[in-house]
């Protein structure tokens, strides 16, 4: 499963890169080195403009909710939807299916940008009397270059409430873990490499099932990991210290 990462991208920067459309908003976006569920997130999506829907589909840069609230979730009071388990992760094998994420793998399909996840080890440790101790690690690209991971976002209203804005959120697809992210977890988020972005997101038709399906272990071959300080574990932490290695933390041992 992916329910941590880090990430420092700008969105204006990121909307230059991909030529998309910037739609964040003024709002600034700061560098988050301990992104946690329900926290407010950078997405790419493809879309036509609502006011000229035969021009060709632009990729957007949009800002939602990390804990997708799917559509026919009933409002708690106005302009609030039920407030439930935070559905932020979805199996990539399952989710054409399951109730809460068919409808968006159908018709709203996204890429969630990061610089890296984090997933923790759980392990007794003589240290604790016997314990079990988490000791988390990070995944990241060998050169430092983003990742893009496979995503699915829904758009909620509050039907009673009219012209209400809309609440957009996302989730991120998970699957298999492959090659040596094995020795960390059993799942894993699915990135989505360049050459398919065209595919996946194409908001006019839907996409070929073989993007679903558990990668290669060529997706993860420039993928590093290292262990870092428990300090993660806590999301009132947020700082770059959370990324150094663990060998440069005092009487600490990496597991790899």
């Amino acid at each position: 499963m992916c329910g941590r990462y880090a990430t420092t991208v700008n969105p204006g920067r990121l909307a230059a890169e991909l030529d998309a459309i910037d739609e964040t908003g003024d709002a600034p976006v700061e560098p988050n080195y301990n992104v946690a569920p329900t926290n407010q997130v950078l997405t790419v999506v493809e879309r036509h403009d609502r006011d000229h829907p035969d021009d060709a589909a632009r990729l957007r840069i949009r800002r939602m909710r990390w804990g997708l609230i799917p559509v026919w979730t009933k409002a708690a009071e106005p302009g609030v939807p039920v407030k439930g388990k935070p559905l932020f992760n979805a199996r990539a094998d399952r989710a054409a299916e399951a109730p809460s994420f068919r409808d968006a793998v159908r018709k709203r399909r996204c890429l969630v940008p990061m610089d890296g996840w984090y997933e923790w080890v759980v392990e007794g440790d003589s240290t604790t009397k016997g314990k079990a101790v988490k000791r988390p690690y990070y995944m990241s690209r060998a050169d430092g270059s983003p990742l893009y991971m496979a995503g699915l976002w829904s758009i909620w209203r509050d039907r009673a409430q009219g012209e209400m804005d809309p609440l957009l959120s996302c989730t991120i697809l998970t699957t298999d873990a492959i090659g040596d992210l094995t020795a960390i977890h059993d799942r894993m988020p699915l990135m989505m490499p360049r050459e398919q972005w065209s595919a996946w997101l194409d908001p006019d038709h839907p996409a070929p099932h073989e993007l679903l399906e558990t990668p290669g272990p060529e997706r993860v071959s420039d993928i590093v990991v290292r262990e870092v300080p428990s300090l993660v574990n806590s999301v009132r932490n947020n700082g770059p210290e959370l990324l150094s290695r663990v060998e440069d933390q005092p009487g600490q041992t990496s597991l790899l």
